[in-house]
């Protein structure tokens, strides 16, 4: 089970060498067959070798002399039979053991695996092979996927790129399946069991200067970090993650224990003026709450589970109970409905994780991908403990397109109205906004969020670039029904650039400040004034996009890809809150440059320096700046495997 992803590309190599001979022999005269046999099978097979630019060439090969042979009829061409695919484990007298072609939408496969964490180096390395003209199964939008369902992308696409001459598609091939060893898909073959410690990590940050930790109303320094808490000083996180794998089922656990120094943080004025922002008295019990980072904050060092589901495969579905990533959007500096801005919420989840066509529907629109959890949120005061359900369907109407529509409804809670089935079904269904009376009785649907994405690779240039947008829209049918109250996340990425294959770019705007008076005083996106106040959070941080309430900015990202799994990145973002929302308005620039490098197969180093300037004349006066410098050291142990 433990070979390289090297030697799988050289044997498959080897077999393709090898048929072509073959079919090469089938068309020849009957008289030079047998020489050309002979010749053939004494002759060692050709095994690409790529330069330095990326590109696959394969070694000439000598052409032989034949003797003249009369004349004959050209005999009629006989169809090939198909490659016998082994369902031995690879040896070096067998090396060749392509995967099979998997089933398709037709979901033959029976095995459960975990989800993949979204800060895994798989998702950048997955997108990049889409963009390139690959993996067409993979719908961008419904993050995190599974192992086996990465596998069957790949499944997909790894004859195109190995018989192509993609050097970076062939790198990032190999990088993928050698991660996915474990998973290898044989004929007939079944998996057995899958178990033992996945990944060991530590991450330092030593943070000089002030920096924002107030996602909800000023702005973040850090984001898309699961909630981690983050303060000036010294601050760490090490953890673990296990994985265990039996048939259908899986279970997946990360934890980890992280430690922030104290802060100051908001004083009691500048605190009851940010609740009051939310229309919340800053008195218990909404003192102290969990969006607003008053002061003093004393020294964190919890130990938490970042993921933790058990899990349940049946018909191409996963059903699980736990904590689980998700990222809904096609984005990869935010996604507008759900990202991992903040800490998972425990949840009951049934994904869709293979596509499936459905009758009559899908001759228009195509293969269809759906995601459904329902879960509580923490960190509440007003109203407390209340719930949370997200759902979510993406088609792909052609390879190349694909869209999706999302919506998120945030209800219940201490002293609100009870929940009730009728209630619990208006926010699936219910396409009208709800009137004062009805937010505050029983029939009230909650507050209800919906989004529309979209992604495509233009036309003549589908191997360089992708174009894709997010967008969402509160208390509206879908944000295509209202543009001016929307919020947007539009990006392009360009996958490789001529002449500097190794090089991409990836640019994304994002704007939570829509151009009617509804979005005034940050009153739109992400809250609900009537009744879920502190409504798109989850233990103080936004479980949308970190560009927060009423603001605007961007994200550009330039990659120079070492091999499939490292790469020297330079970033630069910018974000601007409005002064109507927050006095005086806030204004974050941020520069960081980010190197990813292997230190042989099993240990990651992820290093990485930040500087950032922000003006909050509300928080602080004058220009504040901060730098970090962090290094993350992972260490991936293999897995354990047992037959069935």
């Amino acid at each position: 089970m433990e070979h390289s992803s090297e030697v799988r590309v050289r044997r498959v190599g080897s077999g393709l060498v090898t048929g072509i001979a073959g079919l090469c022999l089938v068309l020849s005269p009957s008289a030079g067959t047998a020489q050309a046999a002979q010749t053939t099978a004494q002759t060692p097979a050709v095994v690409p070798t790529p330069t330095k630019e990326g590109a696959d060439k394969l070694q000439s090969v000598p052409g032989y002399r034949q003797q003249p042979v009369t004349p004959q009829a050209v005999p009629t061409p006989q169809k090939a039979p198909a490659p016998v695919v082994s369902a031995l484990p690879p040896t070096p007298q067998t090396p060749y053991t392509a995967m099979p072609a998997y089933g398709g939408l037709d979901h033959s496969d029976p095995d459960g695996s975990p989800y993949i964490p979204v800060d895994s180096w798989v998702y950048p390395a997955m997108l990049r092979l889409y963009s390139l003209g690959y993996v067409d199964s993979m719908y961008l939008s419904m993050r995190p996927y599974t192992r086996r369902s990465v596998l069957h992308m790949l499944q997909g696409s790894e004859g195109a790129i190995l018989t192509g001459n993609d050097g970076q598609a062939q790198e990032i091939l190999a990088a993928l399946l050698s991660e996915l060893t474990d998973e290898e898909i044989t004929d007939k073959t079944e998996r057995g069991t899958v178990y033992g410690l996945q990944s060991v990590y530590t991450r330092m940050m030593g943070i000089s200067g002030p920096i924002l930790t107030d996602s909800y109303h000023v702005g973040q320094t850090f984001f898309n970090d699961y909630g981690r808490p983050h303060e000036t000083g010294l601050n760490n996180s090490t953890g673990f993650s296990t994985l265990n794998e039996q048939g259908p089922w899986s279970l997946y656990v990360r934890g980890e224990y992280e430690h922030a120094p104290s802060a100051t943080g908001y004083s009691q004025a500048l605190s009851q003026k940010i609740s009051l922002l939310d229309e919340i008295t800053f008195a218990p019990p909404n003192d102290p709450q969990a969006t607003i980072p008053s002061g003093p904050i004393a020294t964190a060092n919890p130990f938490r589970l970042v993921e933790a589901t058990l899990s349940y495969h049946i018909l191409g579905h996963e059903i699980s109970l736990g904590k689980s990533d998700a990222w809904l959007g096609p984005g990869m500096g935010g996604a507008m409905d759900w990202s991992n801005n903040a800490e998972n919420i425990y949840s009951f989840r049934i994904n869709r994780i293979e596509p499936i066509k459905i009758k009559y529907l899908s001759r228009w629109l195509g293969p269809v991908r759906y995601d459904f959890f329902y879960g509580s949120l923490k960190g509440h005061t007003d109203p407390n403990d209340d719930w949370v359900h997200s759902d979510m369907f993406s088609f792909q109407p052609t390879a190349n397109f694909q869209f999706g529509f999302q919506r998120t409804v945030i209800f219940g809670g201490k002293g609100h109205e009870p929940v009730t089935v009728r209630t619990f079904l208006k926010g699936f269904f219910d396409t009208n906004d709800t009137n004062a009376g009805e937010k505050f009785s029983r029939n009230d649907p909650g507050a209800r969020f919906s989004a529309f994405n979209f992604s495509y690779r233009l036309p003549f240039v589908r191997n360089y670039v992708t174009l894709y947008a997010d967008s969402e829209a509160h208390d509206d049918l879908t944000p295509v029904s209202a543009p001016r109250r929307a919020a947007y996340r539009p990006g392009i990425y360009l996958s490789q650039f001529p002449g500097l294959k190794r090089l991409d770019l990836r640019v994304e705007g994002v704007s939570t400040d829509c151009s009617t008076l509804v979005c005034q005083q940050g009153s739109n996106e992400y809250i609900e004034d009537a009744v879920q106040r502190q409504g798109y959070t989850n233990k103080g941080n936004i479980l949308g996009d970190w560009i927060g309430r009423e603001a605007k900015g961007g994200q550009a990202w330039l990659t120079w890809h070492l091999s499939g799994n490292e790469w020297v990145q330079v970033e630069y973002l910018n974000k601007k809150t409005a002064k109507d929302f927050i006095a005086g308005g806030t204004t974050q620039n941020q520069f960081r440059i980010n190197v990813v490098k292997r230190i042989g197969p099993d240990v990651e180093v992820n290093g990485w320096f930040q500087h950032e300037g922000w003006k909050a004349p509300i928080y602080m006066t004058g220009a504040q700046s901060d730098n970090t410098v962090a290094v993350q050291v992972t260490f991936f142990p293999k897995l354990k495997t047992k037959a069935p």
